[in-house]
């Protein structure tokens, strides 16, 4: 049982079998609390308190059984805006809009259809379950790949086919339909060998069925329907394991993606598929109440930049027909406008990689933040939107609303030049978001670690110029839980953080680790002139520090870095300052250099004694990068001690005093002056 208070009287009381509860209606703006009880016992849990004022957003879902109702009731395609004319009724202003990405389409689609081999189970003769072996890996990766090309011109074929009625996007789309159809579910496109390949045949299935509608012969249909049930059904029995596994364990990050496109093949599949009823009432409710489990409305996502995107790519061909179907918007969901601004800051136009977790070496994929923020008609969407290069996927354009909101927008505008999402430990400066050569500075002391795609990178930065990643983490994403992945990829020592005697770094050992080894913003400030941010890693040492401090100031008046570490131990270490470049490091003396494409940092330490640099040998680079690895060196080991660094932006000799007096240490750059704790 919940019970819900307002003060002390009972507002209301929900039972729920698991352990969340999305009421149908929002509450009146009041001040709460909430408590359970299980049904078993008389026993309350503590009370939380939560407020709803007149800035709270609402977000409605209705009950399963009214969602249901009107998804018997609903003509298809159920996944279509319905009210538009085929393409070649098109008026001008849809024309102008679309008629591009219709080109692009069609042209795609009739050259796959010489050019796109068919898919047999003949193509795979692994069948990998969960081993982790480079062969597996590899052959994984090659039917994701074929699945995704395959499934992708079913769906663009059956569109064409709505949109034109053309007889041959008919024939392309059965053709590729029944390619998939004819996959053994219990062979290497299995759930159990490959379950993103799994999901794609089932909704790309669905989603044609939906789209061909009535255009469909019987039998075909009837055999299509068969295997989405069949695949649906593996789907479903995985996903509830342990009675819905994800209730007590939400950070399983396939199976988040894989109850979101349950909840749409189930939506699709209600009124024809008799199952299609159980999975609906068991998956659309939990991903409607929680899109991620990372944060909240903040929209921070701890899995890094890269993995932020795939889910991204999988949100777009989740929610657009979910939402005509069902009528939830899930773009309207708070968390939906907090991952745009996660985004905005960590992925502003121009970025040429990601950013600090698996992948982050990669090239982002602008095509998916630039769908995703045209679906909003906010300013910053909208500026967000115009400044990213390429366009949206034809694919997701062509089935997106019209208008797209962020083209309603009157006036863009840039994001803020700061922010803080304090839920996963991260925060980004810029010098100005607007300006295309910002100097961006990006910090994370995350409260979930190294768990997952994460890496033992607590209190570490990075710094780019304008495109240009000056001081980067070190590394390349090879495979999940390789010998490269392990002992160098997601250690301490290939990211900009500290280790101690020789690069012994933060403890990530498992991949399944429980997010103990981990850190945590302990201060933030944001103002015009100078940004703050300080983390404390210390837990993600494993006991071996007892203090491991980083405060890290952006002057933006003066375009330069200053970092500060603090750091202890029970017993004596030599501590060690890390950094990492793609671009050779000049030395002279303690003072270094780094130049890559005409942008430059000059990095200087302020307190040296006892201190030299050193480069370090590191894994071999990603083919076609160039990688450099250096660290600053305590000469002797002690039980505490720090460092003081300064990052010159440009290289522009920036003045820098420093004075050390009974009553405090201040440090002044510029005409910026700041405190540095004893």
């Amino acid at each position: 049982m919940i019970e819900v208070r307002t003060g002390t009287t009972v507002y209301k009381t929900f039972t729920s079998d698991r352990n969340w509860y999305l009421p149908s209606q929002a509450l009146p703006e009041g001040t709460y609390t909430w408590r359970v009880r299980p049904a078993t016992s008389t026993d309350w849990s503590a009370e939380r308190s939560f407020v709803i004022t007149a800035a709270s957003v609402k977000f409605e879902v209705p009950e399963d059984a009214t969602i249901i109702a009107n998804l018997k009731n609903k003509a298809r395609p159920r996944g279509l805006q319905t009210g538009l004319p085929v393409y070649s009724a098109w008026p001008a202003d849809l024309r102008a809009e679309r008629g591009q990405y219709m080109t692009w389409m069609i042209n795609e689609v009739v050259r796959l259809m010489t050019e796109l081999a068919p898919v047999s189970d003949a193509n795979w003769p692994l069948k990998t379950g969960t081993v982790q072996t480079a062969e597996n890996a590899a052959q994984n990766s090659l039917v994701r790949s074929q699945i995704n090309k395959t499934t992708r011109q079913l769906e663009a074929s059956a569109l064409l086919y709505r949109l034109t009625k053309e007889t041959r996007y008919l024939t392309e789309a059965v053709r590729r339909g029944d390619e998939l159809a004819a996959l053994d579910p219990t062979g290497p496109t299995s759930y159990v060998n490959q379950d993103q390949a799994a999901r794609q045949i089932t909704t790309g299935l669905m989603k044609a069925i939906d789209l061909l509608a009535g255009d469909l012969d019987e039998t075909r249909r009837s055999r299509w329907l068969g295997i989405v049930t069949v695949r649906g059904n593996e789907i479903y029995t995985q996903l509830q394991k342990g009675g819905a596994r994800l209730d007590q364990y939400p950070f399983e990050s396939h199976a988040v993606t894989n109850i979101g496109f349950l909840a749409l093949i189930s939506a699709l599949g209600v009124g024809e598929i008799p199952d299609a009823e159980k999975w609906f009432k068991f998956c659309f409710r939990y991903y409607v109440s929680s899109l991620s489990p990372w944060s909240g409305a903040e929209g921070g996502f701890a899995n890094g930049t890269a993995y932020a995107e795939y889910a991204l790519d999988y949100n777009i061909q989740i929610w657009q027909q979910l939402g005509r179907a069902t009528g939830v918007d899930l773009f309207k969901k708070p968390w939906s406008a907090g991952f745009l601004r996660f985004f905005q800051q960590f992925v502003p136009p121009g970025s040429k990689t990601h950013l600090f977790g698996d992948g982050q070496e990669t090239a982002p994929v602008l095509k998916f933040m630039k769908a995703f923020a045209l679906r909003f008609a906010t300013p910053e969407a909208a500026w967000y939107a115009n400044n990213l290069s390429g366009n949206e996927d034809p694919l997701s354009y062509l089935q997106g609303p019209y208008p797209m909101p962020a083209r309603t927008v009157a006036t863009p505008k840039p994001p803020p030049n700061a922010a803080l999402f304090g839920t996963i430990g991260w925060a980004a400066f810029h010098s100005d978001m607007a300006d295309a050569n910002r100097t961006s500075v990006y910090f994370k002391s995350s409260p979930y670690g190294s768990f997952n795609h994460s890496h033992g990178d607590q209190n570490g930065f990075v710094l780019k110029k304008g495109a240009t990643p000056l001081i980067v983490a070190a590394g390349w994403y090879d495979w999940y839980d390789s010998p490269l992945w392990n002992n160098w990829y997601r250690q301490t020592k290939a990211a900009n953080g500290i280790t101690y005697n020789g690069g012994i770094g933060q403890n990530v050992t498992g991949y399944a680790e429980t997010m103990a080894r981990n850190g945590r913003i302990i201060s933030y400030s944001s103002s015009p002139r100078m940004e703050y941010v300080a983390g404390d890693a210390t837990p993600a040492y494993a006991g071996a520090l007892s203090n491991a401090i980083r405060r890290l100031w952006y002057l933006r008046a003066s375009d330069v870095v200053v970092i500060h570490d603090k750091l202890s131990s029970s017993t004596a270490k030599t501590f060690e300052w890390n950094m990492h470049a793609q671009a050779p490091i000049t030395v002279s003396g303690n003072n270094l250099t780094v130049t890559k494409d005409g942008k430059s940092v000059c990095i200087r330490p302020i307190l040296t004694s006892n201190l030299r640099f050193e480069k370090r040998a590191g894994s071999t680079p990603m083919a076609g990068i160039y990688e450099e690895h250096g660290t600053y060196v305590k000469t002797v080991a002690a039980t505490s001690d720090e460092f003081l660094v300064v990052l010159d932006v440009g290289c522009k000799n920036t003045p820098i005093t420093w004075s050390d007096t009974s009553s405090g240490r201040v440090l002044t750059v510029g005409r910026d002056s700041m405190t540095i704790p004893r």
